[in-house]
């Protein structure tokens, strides 16, 4: 019987999207979807804290890179305990989530029941597409995993072409990072262009870049969209110091227009797996609201609010 460990947040979804929840048995601490898996084993940690300012998680996180050392931790005595069958990790990114060379560390001589790793390695849409299949191959239901693919992308033209049916093709600015500043890539170019609009920062398929200041004020953008990554709504508003502080920030386009807006990149943008559908349907919603109703809205998403006393500083 398979007994599956998911080490990053977005394998847990692509799991459940296949059916497979009830044979989950462990899970990451960033694992927090479906909600029938919160009760599951632990088997990660962060190594180094995670509160504090964006500044000081990136100084943080950088320092321990530098050092050769993980960002995370992985419990070799929780896995061996749990006995899997299958578990699945990640190679895109040391820092979103646990990386395979954790893993593999973790697997060798310790787990007893000889688990398959399965790695994903989700840099554009496609491989995305393709990471689904690789889990319900790796499962035994190759089958399923080809049905929730074609059903995710039907979702998805479904409201591209809604989107692209407009005369608006906005210019956008995605924010991955507050500080330093940091453009959203990977998937998140796909899904701008997708929603009927222009991205300005980053490309599809590659690494968020990192990026200064005068560069966004430079393009100028007519939209601003922060989706600060393993950040949610509360958190990403917290932090918008960063941009709002800045002297340039009223004279942009943007902000003179209203058109400043946060995502909740934790659930959302920051998770390569089924829930890009509903990324990609707040996008539609930020960009067409004359075509799409809010229904994420202040779940997924919100209009940053500037408090008033903050307006008159930069007045």
């Amino acid at each position: 019987m398979l007994r599956i460990v998911s080490l990053i947040a977005s394998a847990s979804e692509i799991v459940a999207s296949l059916g497979l929840s009830r044979y989950q048995v462990g899970r990451s601490h960033e694992c927090d979807f479906p909600p029938e898996i919160l009760t599951l084993p632990i088997c990660t940690s962060p190594a180094f804290p995670t509160d504090g300012s964006s500044a000081e998680i990136d100084q943080r996180v950088k320092e321990r890179i530098a050092n050769a050392l993980s960002v995370y931790e992985v419990s070799r005595e929780t896995l061996d305990a749990l006995q899997p069958t299958h578990v699945i990790t990640q190679t895109q990114c040391r820092v979103c989530a646990v990386s395979l060379e954790d893993v593999e560390r973790a697997l060798t001589g310790w787990v007893t029941s000889r688990p398959k790793l399965v790695a994903l390695e989700p840099n554009a849409l496609a491989d995305v597409w393709c990471d689904i299949q690789r889990v319900a191959a790796a499962c035994g239901v190759p089958q399923r995993g080809a049905e929730v693919v074609a059903d995710l992308q039907n979702k998805m033209q479904e409201i591209s072409q809604r989107a692209q049916a407009g005369s608006r093709c906005p210019r956008v600015a995605c924010i991955e990072w507050h500080q330093p500043l940091m453009a959203a890539g990977n998937w998140v170019p796909e899904l701008v262009e997708m929603a009927g609009a222009a991205n300005l920062f980053g490309q599809a398929g590659a690494h968020s870049p990192w990026m200064d200041w005068q560069q966004l004020v430079d393009a100028d953008p007519d939209v601003i969209i922060t989706m600060p990554c393993g950040f949610d709504l509360a958190r990403t508003n917290a932090e918008m110091y960063w941009l709002t502080d800045r002297p340039e920030w009223p004279k942009l386009r943007a902000v003179r227009t209203g058109q400043v807006y946060l995502a909740d990149g934790n659930q959302y943008f920051n998770r390569p797996g089924p829930r890009l559908v509903e990324s990609l349907q707040i996008l539609a919603e930020i960009l067409h609201p004359e075509a799409f109703e809010p229904v994420l809205e202040g779940l997924a998403w919100q209009v940053l609010l500037v408090p008033e006393r903050r307006q008159r500083t930069h007045s």
